[in-house]
């Protein structure tokens, strides 16, 4: 059993409120937008992280961290990338792998608006976390937090951080 904290759009934001999260989870998963490398570098202090890189982030962040991330927890298949679309709206360049393999969980960001829908077409979990930083037009900080057992994703949470000023 793991427990997983999902944030993305942090746009070279961290702080306490997120650090108190971070401590509650076994692993930190960021879909993307990082930006100063300080925020995924303060989460690796704590937790193991898994990241992509977004559309804002420079050369030194798409050298440490790759477009899409495709990997195994527990039972569940994992495709994180940063602009991936949703259920009917997938992004082209995401889609055929979709199509052609579809992940059990699939996660993006980008648009800052927090998401969580099944695609009964392909069988998959979409979530998006919104965004956990303060640029961007959101007005709710959110992140996601979750439990992979073996094959199950189960005990979502939303995380509501503060209104922005």
């Amino acid at each position: 059993m793991k427990k997983i904290l999902l944030l993305s759009d942090t746009h070279s934001h961290i702080d306490d409120t997120i650090l108190k999260y971070v401590a509650q989870a076994d692993e930190v998963w960021h879909a993307g937008d990082i930006g100063d490398l300080v925020v995924t570098d303060t989460i690796k202090k704590y937790k193991p992280l898994r990241a992509v890189y977004g559309n804002i982030d420079d050369a030194k962040a798409r050298i440490e961290f790759p477009l899409n991330n495709r990997f195994m927890c527990e039972g569940v298949d994992v495709l994180i990338t940063h602009i991936g679309g949703y259920p009917g709206k997938y992004n082209p360049q995401i889609k055929a792998e979709i199509i052609a393999n579809p992940p059990k969980l699939f996660i993006c960001g980008h648009s800052h608006i927090l998401k969580v829908m099944y695609d009964k077409k392909y069988n998959l979990l979409h979530m998006n976390p919104g965004a956990a930083g303060k640029s961007g037009f959101h007005q709710v900080r959110t992140m996601l937090r979750f439990v992979i057992d073996g094959d199950k994703i189960k005990d979502l949470e939303i995380i509501e951080i503060e209104k922005k000023a």
